[in-house]
C-alpha cells in the first residue's frame, strides 16, 4: 500500500447554486450542499480548446508519459510565487487554457493565477475525512488526493473528494470560474468505503472519467482494489472493475489508469498491488489491460507474486510506463519487467527482466528511454529494440518523487530534503536545484511554459526554470 504524509463546511447560498457562480460573497471557501447529486444537461456545455502550455492530466497525458515539448531550454531554478491554500496538495496541479487548478487534503478545488499564483476562484466540496473515523491511513485530514482530470467533451474539470464518513464524491467544476456543475456519489465496487483511498489519478476517455480505488497506508479494513467508469455527462450507467481477490489488490499508484488509444481500441493498464492468496493466483500484484468496458483483456504477473504478495513486494507502487511498443514495470521488490504491450504474457510472460530498484510513483518517457522514481534515486532505464532493460544511470536521492520531461531537463523533486532537481537527461549530471520547503510524497512536478508548478504541504509553489 502506499506511503504518504501528510474541514470546515461554509453554506453555499442558493442563488450561486442555481447560477453556477464561483462565490456568493465574503472570503471563505464555497461549499457545496450533500444532498441532491447534480447533474449536466447533455450539449449544455461548450468546452474550449486547450491552450499551448496546459497540462489537463497527471503526467501531462493519458500514456502519463510526464514528458513535453516546446519548452524554453533549462536555465537557473528560482522560485517565481507561493501560494498557501486551506490544506496540503497532494495531487498535480493542471494548468487548464492558463489558469492552474489546484485540491486539496480540505477537499478544495482552487483556481490560480499562472503569473502570480492569485486566487481566481475556490470551491470547498465539503467536510474531509479525519484520520480518527477511518480504520488506518496516515492523511489527516482526507479529502482530494488522487489528481483531477480535465474533461474534454464537458470542458469540466472532475476531482473525488473523500468527505467525512468515508464518502466518496465526484465533481465536476468549470475551471474558469469554479461553478460546481456535476456532482455524483461514486464509491468502490466493493468492502467498505471508509476502508478505501483515492490516490491514483483520474482519467478521461472518450466522454467518461475513470477512478481507481486502492486501500489506506496500513492494508486495513475491508477493501478491494477496482475500477469504476462514470459517464462525464452525468447520465448513462456506471462500469466498474474489481480485482478478483479475497482483499487488497488495490490499484493505488500515483499515475492511475493509464490510457492509450481511443474509443474500442482504447487500452486502459493499471497496476495491482498484494492480494489476499499466495496459493491460487487471485489477480493482484500485476499489470492488468482492461477494455473501456471494464473487462480484463490481458494480464501480466511476475513468477514470484505469491511471495511478493506474502512479503509486501508488489507492482502496484508503481503506474505502467508505455515506452514504444513496450510496457514497463517496476515495483517494490527492485526487479524491472518489460512486457510487450500487445500480449503482457500472464505468469512470468515478461519479454526481459533486471534489477532497477524499489519504484513509487510515476516514470517520465522520452523515446526508449523511462526515468524512474525509486525509493532513494532516480534511474534511467533504456529499453532496446528487442526489449531489453538496462540501467544507463542511478543518481542518489533522499526519496524521489515522480519525474518530469522538457526544456532538456529531468525535473524531479527530492521530497526527503525538499529540493527540486534539474537533471541532464543524458549523463544525470546536475543543471540546477531549488529548495521547495515540505511537500508530499510522490511530489511530481508540473511543466508548462517557464514555469515548473508544484504542489506543497501548504499550497502550489511555481518555480522559474527556463
Amino acid at each position: 500500500m502506499a506511503r504518504s504524509r501528510a474541514g470546515f463546511l461554509v453554506p453555499l447560498c442558493a442563488a450561486a447554486l442555481l447560477v453556477g457562480t464561483a462565490a456568493c460573497g465574503g472570503s471563505g471557501p464555497v461549499a457545496a450542499p450533500a444532498p441532491a447529486p447534480l447533474t449536466l444537461t447533455p450539449g449544455s456545455r461548450h468546452p474550449n480548446p486547450s491552450l499551448p502550455g496546459d497540462w489537463t492530466t497527471y503526467h501531462h497525458d493519458a500514456a502519463r508519459s510526464g514528458s513535453v515539448t516546446g519548452l524554453p531550454q533549462a536555465g537557473p531554478v528560482r522560485k517565481a510565487w507561493s501560494t498557501v491554500l486551506d490544506g496540503a496538495v497532494y495531487a498535480q496541479p493542471l494548468v487548464v487554457r492558463g489558469t492552474v487548478v489546484a485540491a486539496t487534503e480540505n477537499d478544495t478545488l482552487y483556481g490560480l493565477s499562472g503569473t502570480d499564483g492569485h486566487i481566481l476562484w475556490q470551491r470547498h466540496i465539503g467536510t474531509p475525512a479525519r484520520l480518527d473515523e477511518l480504520p488506518c491511513g496516515n492523511i489527516d485530514p482526507l479529502g482530494i488526493t488522487g489528481t483531477p482530470v480535465y474533461e474534454p467533451t464537458t470542458g469540466l474539470v472532475f476531482a473525488v473528494a473523500e468527505l467525512s464518513g468515508g464518502r466518496h464524491v465526484l465533481v465536476g467544476v468549470d475551471p474558469a470560474t469554479g461553478a460546481l456543475l456535476s456532482r455524483r456519489e461514486v464509491e468502490p465496487p466493493r468492502g467498505d468505503p471508509r476502508a478505501h483511498q483515492q490516490r491514483g489519478a483520474l482519467a478521461a476517455v472518450d466522454g467518461r472519467v475513470l477512478i481507481a480505488y486502492g486501500g489506506l497506508y496500513g492494508d486495513c479494513g475491508d477493501y478491494t482494489g477496482g475500477v469504476v467508469s462514470v459517464p462525464a455527462e452525468g447520465s448513462g450507467p456506471v462500469r466498474d472493475y474489481t480485482v478478483p481477490t479475497g482483499r487488497e489488490g488495490g490499484i493505488w499508484a500515483t499515475g492511475g489508469p493509464v490510457v492509450t488509444g481511443s474509443g474500442g481500441t482504447a487500452r486502459i493498464f493499471v497496476s495491482v498491488g498484494n492480494g489476499a492468496s499466495s496459493t491460487g493466483y487471485d489477480g493482484s500484484d500485476s499489470v492488468l489491460d482492461l477494455t473501456p468496458a471494464l473487462t480484463r483483456a490481458d494480464w501480466f504477473a511476475p513468477a514470484t507474486w505469491a511471495d511478493d504478495n506474502s512479503r509486501d513486494l508488489d507492482l502496484g507502487s508503481m503506474t505502467p510506463a508505455v515506452v514504444g511498443r513496450f510496457v514497463l514495470i517496476v515495483g517494490k521488490r527492485g526487479t524491472g519487467f518489460v512486457l510487450d504491450s500487445t500480449r503482457l504474457g500472464g505468469d512470468g510472460g515478461q519479454l526481459s527482466q533486471a534489477p532497477v530498484c524499489s519504484a513509487y510513483g510515476t516514470a517520465a518517457v522520452l523515446g526508449s528511454s523511462a526515468f524512474v522514481p525509486c525509493d532513494r534515486a532516480l534511474a534511467r532505464v533504456d529499453i532496446g529494440p528487442d526489449g531489453a532493460l538496462r540501467t544507463a544511470w542511478r543518481i542518489p536521492l533522499g526519496a524521489a518523487g515522480s519525474p518530469a520531461v522538457g526544456g532538456g531537463a529531468v525535473w524531479v523533486v527530492d521530497y526527503a530534503s525538499g529540493t527540486l532537481h534539474a537533471l541532464d537527461p543524458a549523463t544525470g549530471r546536475s543543471l540546477a536545484e531549488a529548495p521547495t520547503g515540505p511537500v508530499p510524497h510522490f511530489a511530481a512536478p508540473v511543466l508548462s511554459g517557464s514555469r515548473v508548478l508544484l504542489g506543497t504541504g501548504n499550497g502550489v509553489t511555481a518555480f522559474s526554470g527556463g
